[in-house]
């Protein structure tokens, strides 16, 4: 049987990519990803075409007769690696190369197979800075209970997700009616039982993931001791006011 032409694999490739499903990778910004040419059981391959799909078509690494060849004038060109198991490793990643990738094989018995992949590349995920807010009441007593708004961010990120841990119990699940703000918010209420209980705010994506943690019975007695001291100051004021009256 005579060898297939790059043009005829090429076009194998456009008239079966359609009916092919998709595979979800995920990989980081400054790390690699194996992209995976599935074989089926017996499938002996005789060539092999990976192409990136989307943002742009380019092809990217061929195996014919034996040989791969991965210098191909791309945007991955000097970052892709066609292994012997014919799966394209790229790297160092790039927050541009998101996008759709195909991989044509064909086996020893002129048989094609498509296969397409979903290439997502995410930024790692910084380490998020928690704020306390207390709600004050109008006593000047130490609180018995403490109302706590804890705010959590992590700058310059998209595509992440929140959450809060409470340390040092063994259910570490939050309540979902102390979460706002699609998590970043988490409503608490501390007592003087709680002064040493820290909370975790993690922020995650699917390929990395921080946490910074904080006490806030701290902020609590902060509060306290500043509101008892703006009591005193304006109970004390009005007999220094005016002594020469």
């Amino acid at each position: 049987m005579a060898m297939w032409s790059l043009r005829n694999l090429l076009l194998w490739e456009a008239l079966l990519s359609a009916a092919a499903s998709g595979t979800q990778v995920h990989g980081q910004v400054g790390g690699s990803v194996l992209l995976v040419a599935e074989r089926p059981a017996g499938f002996q391959v005789r060539e092999a075409i990976w192409r990136s799909l989307w943002p742009s078509e380019e092809l990217l690494a061929t195996f014919f007769r034996g040989s791969p060849e991965t210098l191909y004038r791309s945007r991955f060109l000097g970052r892709a690696q066609l292994h012997s198991n014919l799966s394209l490793e790229l790297q160092p990643l790039e927050s541009g190369d998101s996008g759709n990738f195909s991989v044509l094989l064909v086996d020893t018995g002129g048989r094609a197979r498509t296969q397409i992949l979903q290439l997502k590349v995410y930024d790692a995920v910084p380490r998020p800075v928690v704020q306390v807010f207390i709600a004050v009441s109008g006593d000047a007593q130490p609180p018995k209970t403490c109302q706590v708004f804890l705010s959590c961010w992590a700058p310059n990120i998209s595509d992440i997700t929140y959450s809060w841990r409470r340390e040092g119990t063994i259910d570490f699940g939050i309540e979902p009616s102390g979460l706002f703000t699609d998590g970043q918010v988490l409503r608490i209420s501390l007592g003087p039982g709680d002064k040493s209980v820290a909370y975790s705010c993690i922020v995650s994506n699917p390929v990395s993931w921080d946490l910074a943690t904080v006490t806030p019975w701290e902020s609590c007695q902060r509060e306290a001791g500043k509101k008892q001291k703006d009591v005193c100051i304006d109970r004390v004021a009005p007999e220094t006011e005016n002594p020469l009256v």
